[in-house]
């Protein structure tokens, strides 16, 4: 049903629990959704309630149709309806200005970079779950949007490849003659990494990967590629992510990556920090190695990049290589990229639920981890750069 609004329907309409509104994103170029007709579903038989601000899934496939008949309630204006907003990307100045006192929001917030949202969302004494904050622990890994999204982009970052080498991936045997396979460094082995990995294998390239921890190795070998072995070894962090190097450490990670490198028709590039600008892997004067024609995927690109030509947000051409610098590949893949998010998100709130209702309990390490501000207090600060 399409209505005017919750609190004026006529009739047999009865309000259900806890109500949860999903917005239409309004960042430039963000085309997914927080929660696909699917997850509203789910969240109406776990006691809840669900109200869709009007085409908030267009953009991603999922329209409201498919949103009332998975008993959803579209409305004009979730933020004056919902007790829990659940959004993609982090709120904007309009947005926060409509959010009410009391209300929950779900997002990617990354409050370790973003100080001044934060404090936004505590004065306006909103309870924020932040989806970029989950635990990598194993009852959290059906929450974990950094990896359901990071998967999206590794997979795309070798379709970008792909699309721009004036290449061939596979060997090709043809009445033309034989045609030797592209060759593919993929740097960084988490999520992201590992997913570009099985899929320029998939394309028949022949790939090799590295990782300052070791720990990844099997997991590189596993997916059919080569792990370079550069000498080079850092310490793995929290929630498994890598620990950026001692100054000289890191000199030598960028002299050996470079010989690589210029051997390289595709490079991928995937390493972050949390809460840190991302580290310089590929230097230009690697990038001015490469032949002309050769490609550079750059994931950390939202980070300031792991290449240091990389131009957020743009691809460029240097030197005759092509360096793509996209920083919301998820985007571009907003169907499945959806998916993925909405399953993270009502795995969370299913979680957070209790008969219906938010029931916080900040003994849990998740409902912890995960909230960024509550009853007026900033629960996890920003970091030094």
């Amino acid at each position: 049903m399409s209505l005017q609004g919750w609190h004026d329907i006529p009739g047999p309409y009865t309000p259900l629990g806890m109500k949860v509104g999903i917005p239409r994103e309004t960042e430039v170029g963000e085309r997914r959704v927080a929660l696909v007709p699917d997850g509203a579903k789910r969240l109406l038989d776990a006691g809840a309630e669900v109200l869709a601000e009007r085409d908030a899934g267009a953009a991603a496939g999922f329209l409201d149709p498919e949103y009332e008949e998975a008993g959803a309630v579209i409305v004009p204006d979730v933020f004056a309806a919902a007790d829990v907003i659940c959004k993609v990307q982090r709120p904007s100045e309009e947005e926060i200005g409509r959010l009410a006192e009391g209300q929950t929001l779900i997002a990617f917030l990354q409050p370790l970079t973003s100080p001044e949202l934060v404090q936004a969302l505590a004065a306006k004494r909103v309870t924020a779950f932040s989806m970029d904050s989950i635990p990598r622990i194993t009852r959290a890994q059906p929450m974990d949007a950094l990896s359901s999204q990071s998967t999206v982009s590794g997979y795309k970052a070798v379709i970008l490849a792909a699309s721009n080498l004036g290449k061939f991936f596979p060997m090709l045997t043809t009445a033309a003659g034989t045609i030797a396979p592209a060759r593919v460094l993929v740097l960084g082995a988490g999520v992201a990494g590992l997913q570009a990995i099985a899929t320029a294998r998939r394309l028949g390239a022949v790939v090799s990967a590295f990782d300052v921890r070791p720990v990844v190795k099997e997991q590189v070998e596993s997916l059919g590629a080569t792990f370079l072995e550069l000498d080079v070894e850092g310490a793995e962090g929290v929630g498994g992510y890598a620990v950026a190097l001692a100054e000289d450490q890191h000199e030598r990670e960028q002299e050996l990556i470079a010989r690589h490198v210029a051997e390289s028709d595709a490079v991928i590039t995937t390493a972050l920090i949390p809460g840190r600008p991302a580290p310089v892997l590929v230097t230009a004067a690697a990038i001015r190695a490469m032949r002309p024609g050769s490609v550079v995927v750059d994931l950390a690109a939202e980070a300031g990049g792991n290449a240091e030509l990389t131009e957020p947000g743009a691809t460029i051409v240097k030197d005759g290589v092509t360096i793509v610098g996209e920083t919301n590949l998820p985007a571009t893949m907003p169907f499945h990229a959806s998916q993925m998010y909405s399953r993270n998100v009502f795995t969370l709130l299913d979680h957070l639920l209790e008969n219906g209702e938010l029931a916080l309990d900040f003994e849990d390490e998740i409902t912890r981890e995960t909230c960024v501000t509550h009853e007026g207090r900033v629960l996890k600060e920003a970091v030094a750069a």
